[in-house]
């Protein structure tokens, strides 16, 4: 068993250290996670949007790009992806409890709002789908200027039922750019069930009316993800075009803190759900791999809990932005640093 699995990770070119570092980032994904939930039932922090069941998807995805050269556009759900370029933990916590330091907005912003101009990630807004527009437009530039880079743009399955996601998408596949449109399906746009959102089976077979290839994968394998968007970054970089990835996943969670999934999903859907746990099952993978032990895993997950321990501490304690700055990146104030 081991040597067959093993031989998977050397076919994508991927070594146990990457293996690992992907498992890593999946975790600590699934921590912050977890405490932001917590924070926000203790009354901390007043909102946030839940990555869990999406992790494999995101972290797969994300191991694909270049850092420092790709710019990624991500949605709300992102953690995983963002992660992987560079956001730390105590990033996060700084944004869930809007202080002063948050990196992305200051405090200005929602959760899951994530925007560095040094690690290429562009802000996104709390319109959906907005970001589509953006990534073709930066990939627009990047082919004109003949830069080797991809853009990437999340999303989830609902939003691409709006017009910036089709018009987006018709506009890349026009003038061939590179661009990984990644639809993370996790069968729900907020209580919308999939049969209501979309007549098609998949949302991957839009991608022929934009004369691109789509593909529907298992988002619960983070290798099968990784192999996708490896590829469609490949495709990208030969001047064939955008890709429209969409990856089955599972929201395990309700939409957001202030959801109540049990009113639209039944006790037996929500733990069939627990079934499909990418973070659980890559976990059981790397040991069968022979990567992960029990006890490294265990020591591993102990280590991320107590980082988020000193993220949260950190950002709790952390400043507020002074009330005169209310309006500050509001307004043109000249030239900035």
């Amino acid at each position: 068993m081991e040597k067959i699995e093993f031989k998977e990770l050397v076919e994508l070119g991927l070594t146990e250290q990457d293996a690992i570092q992907m498992f890593e980032t999946m975790v600590r994904a699934r921590k912050i996670d977890e405490r932001m939930w917590k924070l926000n039932r203790a009354g901390k922090i007043p909102f946030l949007v839940s990555c869990q069941g999406q992790e494999a998807a995101q972290v797969g995805a994300a191991f694909a790009l270049e850092k420092g050269t790709d710019y990624i556009l991500p949605y709300y759900r992102d953690l995983g992806v963002v992660l992987h370029f560079g956001q730390t933990s105590r990033d996060i916590m700084l944004s869930a409890f809007a202080k002063a330091e948050d990196p992305n907005s200051g405090g200005r912003q929602m959760p899951g709002h994530y925007g560095s101009r040094a690690l290429n990630i562009v802000t996104g807004s709390s319109p959906v789908t907005t970001q589509v527009p953006h990534a073709v437009g930066i990939a627009l530039a990047a082919k004109m200027r003949r830069e080797p880079l991809v853009a990437y743009v999340s999303f989830g399955e609902g939003s691409s039922n709006q017009g910036d996601f089709h018009e987006g998408a018709n506009f890349a596949g026009i003038h061939k750019l590179p661009v990984i449109l990644f639809c993370e399906n996790n069968k729900y746009a907020i209580s919308t069930p999939l049969s209501k959102q979309l007549s098609a089976k998949h949302v991957a077979d839009r991608a022929i009316g934009y004369g691109m290839p789509g593909v529907t994968i298992d988002g619960i394998d983070p290798l099968a993800v990784y192999k996708a968007v490896k590829e469609a970054r490949e495709r990208g970089l030969r001047g064939d075009g955008p890709t429209l990835i969409e990856v089955e996943v599972e929201r395990l969670v309700p939409h957001s803190s202030d959801d109540d999934d049990k009113s639209y999903r039944s006790a037996e859907e929500l733990a069939e759900l627990k079934t499909r746990d990418g973070v659980k099952l890559f976990r059981e993978k790397l040991i069968q791999m022979g990567v992960l032990t029990e006890e490294t895993a265990q020591e591993l997950e102990t280590k991320l809990e107590q980082e988020v321990d000193e993220a949260t501490a950190y950002a709790e304690a952390a400043a507020y932005d002074a009330p005169e700055n209310a309006l500050r990146y509001v307004y043109d104030e000249g030239e900035t640093k």
